[in-house]
């Protein structure tokens, strides 16, 4: 099993976990790969003065592809930015409280981010929209359906923050995931 995926704790790792952890790695696989086009395309610029075509439009592409796969992780893990001026200073019911209002905030904005991404998505895959002139016309509908699919698992993944929370699975869950 690769590392990326191994159990380094006693209980077994959540499918939901598994599944954040594969969107990451394979955001991490398409990093790589635009590094090696981009190397290419300024090699090719200041050595021959013919840039990579389609270079741009690849790139401008997986600058989106390549966030919205790394949200997931950085949500199931408790990466997202947060302050806690008001937390610290309310009690432990309190705490659940803000920690639900913040989950419900999360789910409620990916939910709303793929509703409005259904609509382009559908047109530019009825359209076959792209991106770039000439030699490398790259599709766009790829792009937005992958934005709505990693936005309704995001969603899904605070929901799963909720269930742990109020089940008293939560502190067990952030030990877990500190340990990974």
């Amino acid at each position: 099993m690769p590392a990326a995926f191994e159990n380094r704790g006693s209980t077994p790792i959540p499918a939901i976990g598994r599944i954040a952890r594969a969107t990451h790695v394979m955001s991490a696989a398409w990093v790589l790969v635009l590094a090696v086009i981009i190397f290419i395309d300024v090699c090719g610029r200041y050595f021959f003065g013919l840039p990579l075509l389609g270079a741009t439009e690849i790139i401008k592409n997986s600058v989106v592809s390549i966030t919205f796969l790394q949200l997931p992780l950085a949500i199931y893990r408790n990466g997202m930015i947060r302050t806690t001026l008001l937390y610290d200073h309310v009690g432990s019911d309190g705490q659940r409280l803000l920690r639900t209002f913040m989950n419900l905030m999360g789910l409620l904005f990916f939910v709303g981010t793929a509703f409005s991404a259904w609509g382009p998505a559908i047109e530019a895959l009825g359209v076959s929209e792209y991106e770039g002139e000439g030699a490398l016309r790259v599709p766009t509908y790829p792009v937005r359906f992958l934005v709505i699919v990693t936005s309704l698992f995001a969603a899904y993944v605070y929901c799963y923050l909720i269930y742990l929370d109020w089940t008293g699975r939560l502190e067990a869950h952030e030990r877990r995931t500190a340990d990974a």
